[in-house]
């Protein structure tokens, strides 16, 4: 069942307040149980593995010992090691009072190479998350038939006259080579109505069809002036301040041409009109050769006025886009922090608990593949975030145990209580910095 089906069970906020802690609680866990099974693998008992925070709700312990638990508050998650000083791992680990045989077992008397394993598999194990994800959404999505074929057509007012059959394939669009290097659907004329030459059965026929992308709303960009404003997946722009429009083009003119004016749209949904009023924001969008542009924005993408005939790819092929996918969220991600800190972009493209809830919900009303694939991108960025050479975090600890490789031995005790106490202020300034920015600076 689609989430957006379920939507109106719930109100609005309960339901983004759902969805996030879904989307979080399987990350936490991931990620958690990757420190759990290398530990193990690698000689180190855990005592505790728990889901959320406070007061347990139900607990069980397996045949080796480890105690797992649901704890009432689901935000995060924790492994206890055999030796942890705390939940957090955030004191230095110790195997004082254990018996000769035990101490192999804990963090603090287990060898160089099984700690660092046990603490690097956290974001590992988030990154297969996220490259499980994006391999199953291309098996599922597949890849468009060479040459396209029409499928299904996309919901659209009567005005958009269609003679497509399934299977007929787009040869030409008034008279120009669909998919040929010069052909530009700018130099199509906006009418809703266009001829097409397509191969139907083996013979060239003559029909008339919808412009190619219409003003159709295929995405809604979660947090976007249009996902504010109430637009929905599906819906087709009809006019703008009074002025009919035909193709998508039209409103990325319109947009660009008020310089953050409110807009008025009409728009068409499941057969009824509808007003809505907003304004485009700036948005700091990234470049392929990297860097990013300002643009003024309503959060709308386009398609084509029909879905293609897809057919199946391999396994191999899902996880080479899959893999790809995931290194543009993570040097993504890496630039646009960068260009942050250096004050090129704005602070609103960082995120915080609120923001990324916000998201979540908006998400899973776009539907249930939507969501899954958000999982995924918030899985990448959550193993990315853990590998920053923060105390406190996987990357923080991984710091000490490189420089424990080094000099052979671990920092005093005094210098790293005073480094996670820095740590633990860094966490916390960024986390209110994030909710303040979410709540205030970019509500």
């Amino acid at each position: 069942m689609d989430f957006a089906q379920i939507l109106p069970t719930f109100g609005n906020t309960a339901f983004t307040i759902i969805t996030f802690v879904v989307a979080l609680s399987i990350i936490v866990a991931i990620h958690e149980y990757g420190h759990y099974i290398v530990g193990r693998w690698s000689g180190i008992h855990a005592e505790v593995f728990s889901l959320g925070f406070g007061p347990v709700l139900a607990s069980r312990v397996d045949k080796w010992g480890t105690k797992w638990q649901f704890a009432a508050l689901p935000f995060g998650g924790y492994v206890r090691f055999l030796g942890d000083t705390n939940a957090a791992s955030a004191g230095l680990e110790s195997d004082e009072g254990l018996p000769e045989v035990d101490r192999r077992r804990t963090m603090a008397g287990a060898p160089l190479w099984a700690r660092t394993l046990t603490v690097l598999a956290g974001p590992v194990f988030n990154f297969i998350l996220a490259i499980a994800i994006f391999a199953g959404v291309a098996l599922t999505d597949g890849k468009a038939k060479d040459p396209v074929s029409f499928d299904t057509l996309n919901a659209l007012p009567a005005q958009f006259v269609s003679e497509f059959q399934k299977g007929d394939q787009i040869l030409t669009v008034e008279g120009m080579t669909f998919g040929a290097e010069d052909f530009e659907i700018t130099d199509l004329p906006f009418e809703p109505t266009l001829n097409y030459e397509v191969m139907r059965d083996g013979v060239v026929t003559a029909i008339k069809g919808p412009y190619l992308m219409p003003a159709l709303a295929s995405s809604i960009t979660p947090r976007s002036a249009a996902d504010d404003a109430g637009l929905r997946k599906g819906d087709v722009i009809t006019a703008i301040d009074g002025t009919p429009v035909v193709g998508f083009r039209q409103i990325v003119d319109a947009v660009k041409a008020v310089d953050g004016k409110p807009l008025t749209l009409d728009v068409w949904r499941d057969g009824a009109m509808a007003s809505f009023t907003l304004a485009p924001r700036r948005v700091d969008m990234p470049l392929e050769a990297g860097g990013f542009e300002t643009r003024w924005l309503i959060g709308i993408g386009g398609s084509f006025f029909f879905k293609a005939e897809t057919e199946s790819v391999s396994v191999l092929s899902s996880f080479t886009t899959a893999w790809d996918q995931l290194t543009r969220v993570l040097s993504g991600s890496l630039s646009g922090l960068w260009h942050v800190m250096s004050g090129q972009i704005s602070t609103c493209n960082l995120s915080g608990p609120v923001g990324i809830a916000q998201t979540s919900g908006s998400m899973a009303e776009q539907g249930t593949v939507n969501y899954i694939w958000f999982v995924g991108m918030l899985s990448a960025a959550v193993g990315l975030l853990n590998l920053f050479p923060v105390p406190i975090l996987d990357g923080g600890h991984l710091v000490f145990y490189a420089y424990e490789a080094v000099f052979r031995r671990k920092p005093s005790e005094s210098v790293y209580n005073v480094l996670m106490l820095l740590g633990l202020g860094l966490i916390g300034a960024m986390m209110i910095f994030a909710l303040l920015n979410d709540i205030l600076l970019c509500p």
